[in-house]
């Protein structure tokens, strides 16, 4: 079997070695930690509790608050502690001037996720891809538009219990489009509060 051909912008999202950030390292998200570890954790160690309690896994979780508040480091952390390739991506990546490419490069991205299981995707900035949708002509709207509508059918199209895992991020909540946030595409939104 021939290995899949994946873009190397793409293969370029994988963070080759198991990120060395821990949950020790983490101050003051005792509670965002704890959430994490039910949604993302739990799933790929532990998915016989799921089958036990006959409840589907969740896929993805959103993590939202001010920047610098620890979002991309918990996600590194959790990558550690559950030993999975570490795929990140920032939305802008995946902003592309050419038609169809952005959505090209979301079908690879998955692609890979699936042929290194366990992974954890770790999408950041997912605001920029993830805004609700307005009628709109610009050509380069539509084409954001078509990279969300990719990833919102990727998000469908595979299964939870195969090992792969969302982590989105965003500090502009209030603008991500309601079909991005639905119940099984990700089923857990964690704030991140500013420090006190």
């Amino acid at each position: 079997m021939l290995p899949s051909s994946v873009d190397p912008l793409v293969s370029l999202m994988m963070v080759e070695k198991v990120p060395d950030s821990t949950y020790d390292m983490i101050g003051g998200l005792d509670q965002q930690i704890k959430e994490i570890k039910e949604v993302i954790e739990l799933g790929l160690k532990h998915p016989e509790l799921f089958e036990s309690l006959g409840i589907a896994q969740p896929k993805g979780v959103l993590l939202y608050g001010p920047p610098g508040t620890g979002k991309t480091l918990l996600a590194r952390a959790v990558a550690h502690h559950t030993d999975c390739r570490f795929i990140r991506v920032s939305g802008s990546e995946l902003v592309q001037k050419y038609i169809g490419e952005g959505s090209r490069m979301v079908r690879e991205l998955f692609v890979m996720a699936r042929e290194h299981a366990p992974s954890i995707i770790f999408m950041d900035e997912i605001d920029s891809i993830g805004s609700s949708r307005i009628d709109s002509a610009g050509s380069g709207d539509s084409e954001v538009q078509r990279t969300m509508l990719e990833l919102l059918n990727q998000l469908d199209g595979f299964e939870p219990t195969k090992n792969i895992k969302i982590i989105m991020a965003t500090n502009r909540l209030d603008i991500l489009d309601p079909a991005l946030l639905r119940p099984g595409r990700i089923d857990r939104k964690i704030e991140f509060p500013p420090p006190s």
